[in-house]
């Protein structure tokens, strides 16, 4: 791309007084963005005069056209530029014929998809697995069995490189060899949040990082729903593990039902907080899953994918309890359980429920978290 074609659709990514409906209104409207911006004002002005601006929501027809006639300034553009001077750096632009097809279809697609690592991977069939950035250690463990087995067979994953069930499903499906897309809410330049450093890095190497957002976007509370669009967006359906009735992970779900994805939920405890949210969305006709295989059997002919699930795990021994730690195990189910309680429905000391607790979570047979201790899958 020339460089003062890139600059033009970097200047119209930024463009004040549009959405990203008005923004491609406007492209639609001249047929290339050269043209909107070799425009004059008159011709500018008689464009939004156009009844397909009726229908455009934020629009601000004399912000736009000033802006327009501007152009952005240069120093503004100089961070995207030189971050697009780096290897396995893309920008992918509405005119380019590798912008995902499906998320060409949402109500308000982005005009540019800023991408780090493979671009082809944006038309790949995916699947989204979203939910709280505070789960049960089990609900991470299910997010990364689900992850490696959807990609095993043959499905991109796609989250929103959170922490909790985001991370999980990233680091599953890197774990099984698949592919993965991380859609962030800040430019690429920033890594968000710290902590997912390596897996950040992990990603842009194996899989891709992709945003709207111009490089040099800090983490904004508002940009995280926005770019939740993108997500649902850019997969065939989108499933949530674990959520809280206020989760963010709900809004993901409600844009995919909006954009006529599948939607399918995880049920869980009816006494965890973080399972309400997945019994409401099934409430309101999401589909129950208890396996991969029923979210295959939804989406397999879609993705010309296996409808089968891949069982990715190593076979594993079934471990030969001592009757004791038999006792403990038998006292726990799988929601969290604090261990004041487990004491007392196993009627043993403190001391022996904890050292037999750290046994079976040495064995994989008990996840440690926050809300307690319970039974791992």
């Amino acid at each position: 791309m020339e460089s003062q074609t890139l600059s033009q659709w970097l200047t119209l990514a930024r463009l004040p007084g549009l959405g990203p409906r008005g923004r491609i209104t406007l492209l639609e409207r001249f047929d290339s963005i050269e043209a909107v911006f070799g425009a004059a004002r008159r011709q500018l002005e008689q464009a939004f005069a156009d009844e397909s601006f009726a229908s455009v929501g934020r629009v601000d027809p004399q912000v736009a056209i000033v802006a327009v006639l501007r152009g952005s300034p240069s120093d503004l553009l100089d961070a995207d530029l030189a971050w697009l001077d780096e290897e396995h750096h893309h920008l992918l632009t509405w005119s380019d014929p590798d912008y995902p097809p499906l998320l060409r279809q949402i109500a308000d697609p982005p005009i540019v998809l800023y991408v780090h690592g493979r671009r082809e991977l944006l038309a790949r069939p995916q699947i989204a697995i979203v939910g709280s950035r505070n789960p049960t250690a089990l609900g991470r463990q299910t997010a990364a069995a689900f992850a490696r087995s959807l990609t095993a067979s043959g499905l991109t994953v796609t989250s929103g490189l959170a922490l909790g069930i985001d991370a999980a499903a990233h680091r599953g499906a890197l774990e099984a060899g698949g592919e993965t897309i991380a859609v962030c809410g800040t430019g690429l330049d920033r890594i968000y949040p710290p902590s997912n450093r390596d897996l950040t890095h992990a990603i842009a190497a194996r899989g891709a990082l992709v945003s709207e957002l111009p490089i040099g976007t800090p983490a904004r509370p508002g940009n995280f729903p926005v770019r939740n669009r993108i997500i649902s967006g850019l997969s065939l359906g989108v499933l949530v593990v674990e959520a809280a009735l206020r989760s963010g992970s709900l809004i993901t779900a409600r844009l995919a039902g909006d954009q006529g994805r599948e939607v399918f939920a995880l049920p869980g405890s009816i006494h965890s907080p973080m399972a309400r949210g997945c019994h409401a969305l099934i409430r309101q006709g999401a589909k129950l899953v208890e396996t991969a295989t029923d979210v295959l059997e939804e989406l397999g002919a879609l993705a010309q994918v296996s409808t089968t699930a891949v069982d990715v795990r190593t076979p594993t021994a079934v471990p030969t309890l001592a009757p004791i730690e038999r006792q403990v195990l038998e006292c726990l189910g799988y929601e969290p359980t604090r261990i004041d309680a487990l004491i007392d429905r196993s009627g043993l000391t403190a001391e022996t429920v904890s050292s037999i607790l750290l046994q079976l979570e040495l064995r994989g047979l008990v996840l440690a978290g926050p809300g307690g201790y319970q039974r791992a899958s």
